[in-house]
């Protein structure tokens, strides 16, 4: 535990014996972080998650009644705490069909689907027997929303991942309450802290019992250590009761995968698994005034630069109160999972592409690497150039249509190594109306030149 190594930094009555306590604490740390991660074991259990590429967050909760902030609102005092539950009478549920729920999210070609079991307002969407503070007991919905939607979603092949705050700002345990005030500082009143951990972690094992979660997304860690929220434990508590779950990178270190948030990183992020989570408009819940929709072909370029850089995208709706879904989110769904159904072979089950410079614009391979997949954003026609290409190329054709491509080499020279640029002819009408996916067929797994030309 790292908690008890600071007390003995301060007991270091010189700089020798305070600079080898760090040591120490370091050295420590890393041991229990490496010791807590056998990486053979997330190798495996991970695959699934690398083939999937896409999933479908769901944020649903009580902060959809009025259309607000999830549990920012009232932490940022843009609503009082008591006007935030009083959302509780207004949940209903009354229109929760997890059965479309699951034929919406299997539609839109999504391997995994993750939704919030609780969000850091406190209220739990399942029936908790830690704590009354849930839509079962305390909203007119009277129902658990979660183990119906992973049932309908584990009988369409579906991964199932439980969103989990570990903040918890309604519990009278927790510091955290206002952006400007706490309830006590945990260093001062460590058996107060103590009280609550035991409460948060018997939610997880509660949720790991009752459900059996795919796949753990927290959230929340940044307000304390991992030696506070005992990361360690909580990740041996997870996988204690169901070995082959992931979990992802917010918990203090002791995560499978990393997951940025909204914005998309320039370059390819140095995770070995990562997944961009990201809003179909601008919230993660619903927003009746929130109108600026991402459009299809957006959502589709992110998501194949997402997955020519080697992760994979989370997108996320916002259902009702009423647990009805509304018509852009069906319809950025629905449009999503046709582009998959004519395009999907240069997404699933392959692997990051060849690095950019090579081809201007994203880019995957097939697993043996044999087949190039390109992807040309907008209504591109005319030529379109692969630089450095030493394979020979046994086929060029659009997926969707099926169209055969023709294509030339220029400026290959007979006696040098340096391979020449090949020009693809796109003619007009084989274009997808948002992506086009081409599918290159090589001679052997792909190689490329990088060197500086001449001789």
């Amino acid at each position: 535990m790292i908690f008890p190594s600071l007390i003995s930094l301060r007991q270091a009555n010189n700089r020798k014996g305070f600079l080898s306590a760090i040591v120490l604490v370091f050295l420590s740390t890393l041991s229990q972080a490496q010791s807590s991660v056998d990486p053979a074991s997330i190798k495996d259990k991970m695959q699934w998650f690398a083939d999937a590429k896409l999933g479908i967050f769901i944020h649903e909760g009580i902060y959809a009644v009025n259309g607000i902030d999830e549990s920012w609102s009232f932490h940022n005092k843009k609503i009082t705490y008591a006007d935030y539950m009083k959302q509780l009478q207004g949940f209903t549920l009354k229109k929760y069909d997890p059965e479309y729920w699951a034929d919406l999210i299997k539609e839109s070609g999504a391997k995994y689907a993750v939704i919030t079991t609780k969000h850091h307002d406190g209220v739990t969407m399942y029936d908790s027997q830690v704590d009354n503070l849930n839509i079962v007991k305390s909203t007119p919905a009277r129902r658990d929303m979660i183990k119906p939607l992973f049932a309908a979603l584990r009988e369409r092949n579906i991964k199932c991942g439980a969103y989990f705050s570990l903040i918890d700002w309604s519990n009278s345990n927790y510091p955290g309450f206002l952006k400007d005030s706490s309830r006590y500082n945990v260093h001062d009143d460590y058996d107060r802290w103590n009280k609550f951990r035991a409460f948060f972690q018997s939610q997880i094992k509660e949720i790991n019992q009752k459900f059996k979660p795919d796949l753990w997304w927290f959230d929340g860690d940044w307000e304390h250590s991992a030696e506070e929220w005992e990361a360690a434990k909580v990740r041996d508590i997870i996988l204690t009761g169901n070995k082959n779950a992931i979990i992802n990178g917010r918990l203090q270190g002791y995560g499978d995968y990393e997951t940025p948030e909204q914005n998309f990183p320039v370059s390819r992020p140095a995770f070995n698994w990562w997944e961009l989570c990201m809003t179909a408009n601008n919230n993660w819940g619903y927003h009746p005034d929130d109108t600026n929709w991402k459009t299809p072909y957006q959502v589709i370029t992110i998501f194949t630069d997402a997955v020519s850089n080697g992760g994979n995208l989370l997108l996320d709706i916002g259902p009702r109160a009423d647990g009805s879904i509304s018509d852009e989110d069906v319809y950025l769904l629905k449009e999503l999972g046709a582009w998959n159904k004519r395009n999907g072979e240069a997404v699933f089950n392959t692997i990051a592409g060849i690095p950019q410079g090579h081809f201007y614009g994203p880019t995957t391979l097939s697993k043996d690497s044999t087949v190039l997949y390109l992807f040309l954003q907008g209504n591109i026609s005319g030529s379109v150039t692969l630089k450095g290409l030493q394979n020979k190329i046994k086929d060029i054709t659009v997926l969707g249509t099926g169209t055969h491509l023709s294509y030339n080499i220029v400026g290959k020279i007979s006696w040098s190594k340096v391979p020449g640029l090949v020009y693809i002819n796109v003619p007009k009408g084989v274009q997808d109306k948002y992506v086009t996916a081409l599918k290159v067929s090589l001679d052997g797994p792909v190689k490329l030149y990088n060197g500086k030309g001449g001789l």
